[in-house]
């Protein structure tokens, strides 16, 4: 599995996972699409936004592995502004998405407008002093 390192491991002041620290034995999660309701809380949004924020400005518009990336905020975007390359293997963690750049400014204009702030990395929890590394080989 792919460590994505320098990825914001949670968004900070939450417990809101962004990455995972190892692969599940049993497989990866699978990768779903979550329907996104106009009723959801305001700090499910703002995990959205800084997720999707983290993705494109590590990836931009080009391909990426799934790797340690967590499952269940993936499938908040997948579907939408995050798509497959090619055919989804939901279970795969080297399967490659990538952003679907005119989905997420529909979808998150505020990461968009002129005056929008960069993603702050120096607030980002980065979580790398307990990463357990013993999978990489």
């Amino acid at each position: 599995m792919l460590k994505h390192r320098g990825f914001p491991g949670r968004l900070p002041g939450t417990d809101f996972q962004f990455t995972i620290r190892r692969a599940n034995k049993k497989g990866a999660t699978p990768l779903v699409r979550r329907e996104r309701f106009r009723d959801r809380r305001p700090a499910d949004r703002r995990a959205d936004t800084a997720f999707l924020a983290a993705l494109i400005q590590l990836f931009g518009e080009e391909p990426f592995q799934r790797g340690n990336l967590d499952a269940g905020r993936l499938s908040w975007l997948l579907g939408r502004e995050v798509i497959a390359v090619g055919k989804l293997d939901s279970t795969d963690y080297d399967q490659l998405l990538r952003v679907d750049m005119k989905r997420a400014e529909a979808s998150f204009p505020e990461l968009f407008a002129e005056n929008a702030p960069e993603f702050d990395w120096d607030d980002v929890d980065w979580e790398d002093d307990d990463w357990d590394d013993e999978d990489d080989k």
